[in-house]
C-alpha cells in the first residue's frame, strides 16, 4: 500500500478512472451485441440506428482517452461494413 500522501491520493484516482474506463467499455460492448442481435434477426433499419449510437460512443471513448483513436477507428469500420453487408459481426469491442 502507498505511504505519501501524494501516492495515495494517485492510488484513489487511478481507482476511480478505472472503474469509470470499466463502464464505457462495458455499454461499448452492450451497443456492440444489441447491433449484432439486430443483424441476426434481419433488423437493418434498426442496427443502423445502433451503428450510429455505437460510433458516437467510440468516439466519445477516444476523446475521454479510454480508447485509442485507431482501435475505435478500427472497430468503426468493420461494423459499418458489416451493416452494410447485412451480416451479423462476430467478436468486435
Amino acid at each position: 500500500m502507498a505511504d505519501h500522501a501524494s501516492a495515495i491520493k494517485q492510488a484513489r484516482k487511478s481507482k476511480k478512472r478505472h472503474t469509470r474506463n470499466q463502464l464505457v467499455l462495458s455499454s461499448l460492448k452492450t451497443l456492440v451485441k444489441k447491433m449484432n442481435a439486430a443483424m441476426a434477426s434481419k433488423k437493418l433499419d434498426e442496427a443502423k440506428a445502433l451503428l450510429d449510437k455505437a460510433t458516437s460512443a467510440f468516439d466519445r471513448a477516444v476523446t475521454k482517452g479510454i480508447l485509442h483513436r485507431n482501435t475505435a477507428s478500427r472497430k468503426i469500420s468493420r461494423l459499418t461494413s458489416k451493416v452494410k453487408k447485412g451480416l451479423p459481426t462476430q467478436k468486435s469491442a
